[in-house]
């Protein structure tokens, strides 16, 4: 109850927060803006050099810059780009997202400009609720662009309110980045992957259409990006079916132990050389968390691979899918090859084909 009452006074907070894009004396209709552009994961960060240099900017790296868990080798959870916010350029505002911080008792010249986009009145309703540190605003300069505004009356309040919130600032935007990947990854989806899926598995695979046919076998089925190269990723999607008899199968040391069962004697770096499997590499360990995939208990499983021979590996991130009305253990899984490139890219488009694969329930059966 406490948290609704929050949000309702933020959205409250909101409507008249930003005196500055009120009554600019400009269209403020979307359609006549221009459409927001930058890479995947760019964050543009409007903010004080001073203040990104102290405990601020430090809990905003902390946020943005954190490693990917469970890979090899280092790569951020996104790209952030720091700029002034006296140097903000008509073309640096159609950034597809930017994050502007601030903290009110700070008078220097580039944290004004910052709050002078704030109304008195909601300074003063920040003062009297300092749990109120954040504030969204969609489509500000550019259409399908996505603007927050994070404050604090000091420093001290700021720092705090971001490391209380860091899980929930970091998924506000890999929902956003997903939302986008889905809306231009299933624009045309492999009909056969799904019709394949339903029959063998009883659930809807949702692959692009780009994805094709590898091998099938009695409970597994394999696709694969075609034509990878020095400019494009090999990714493969993998997916397998066996009775779920014990919780025990979900617990981490047994899932490895599962998916390196699954890959010794199906997935191969050289066809040609069975001593080429798939194993997962213990030197990093597998990173785990609990979720769900369409209302059924799975378990997130992020780590690196390689090849039984060592000629070849990469990233990988799977779910493994209880569904006890059936008795059956699903096991999802992208994997992508792409030696001496970043593989954040491919791992976000990994994770939302799979978390998009939907399950028949009994009422459908029926």
């Amino acid at each position: 109850m406490e948290k609704n009452i929050k949000l309702y006074i933020l959205i409250l907070f909101s409507a008249f927060a930003l005196a500055s894009c009120e009554g600019s004396g400009e269209n403020d209709s979307s359609s006549n803006k221009p459409r927001a552009r930058g890479s995947l994961g760019e964050i543009l960060l409007v903010i004080d050099s001073a203040k990104y240099a102290g405990p601020v900017g430090d809990a905003l790296k902390d946020i943005f810059e954190a490693n990917i868990q469970g890979i090899i080798r280092a790569e951020s959870m996104f790209y952030m780009r720091k700029v002034d916010p006296r140097a903000l350029t008509r073309i640096l505002k159609m950034a597809n997202n930017m994050v502007y911080v601030t903290t009110f008792d700070d008078s220097s010249p580039a944290s004004r400009v910052i709050n002078n986009q704030f109304t008195p009145e909601s300074v003063e309703m920040s003062k009297e609720d300092s749990s109120l540190f954040m504030l969204r605003n969609k489509d500000e300069f550019a259409r399908g662009q996505e603007v927050l505004y994070l404050f604090g009356e000091n420093e001290e309040e700021l720092v705090r309110n971001l490391q209380a919130n860091k899980t929930q600032l970091q998924n506000f935007f890999i929902n956003r980045e997903k939302e986008g990947l889905a809306r231009a990854l299933f624009n045309r989806k492999n009909g056969e992957a799904m019709v394949k899926s339903q029959e063998k598995f009883g659930l809807t695979l949702n692959l692009p259409a780009s994805y094709q046919f590898v091998l099938e076998e009695e409970n597994f089925l394999w696709y694969r990006q075609p034509t990878p190269g020095p400019d494009k990723p090999d990714i493969s999607m993998f997916f397998y079916q066996t009775d779920y008899t014990d919780e025990s199968q979900v617990f981490p040391e047994n899932i490895i132990a599962f998916r390196d069962e699954i890959t010794k004697t199906r997935i191969f770096g050289d066809p040609a050389n069975k001593e080429s499997y798939l194993v997962t590499e213990k030197q990093v360990p597998p990173v785990f968390k609990t979720t769900q995939i369409d209302g059924k208990f799975s378990v997130e499983m992020r780590g690196s691979w390689k090849t039984n021979n060592l000629s070849m590996g990469g990233s990988f991130l799977s779910y493994t899918v209880v569904d006890d009305k059936k008795g059956k253990l699903f096991y999802m899984e992208g994997f992508v090859y792409y030696p001496n490139e970043a593989h954040r890219a491919s791992l976000r488009e990994i994770e939302t084909i799979l978390q998009a694969t939907s399950f028949e329930n009994e009422e459908e059966e029926n």
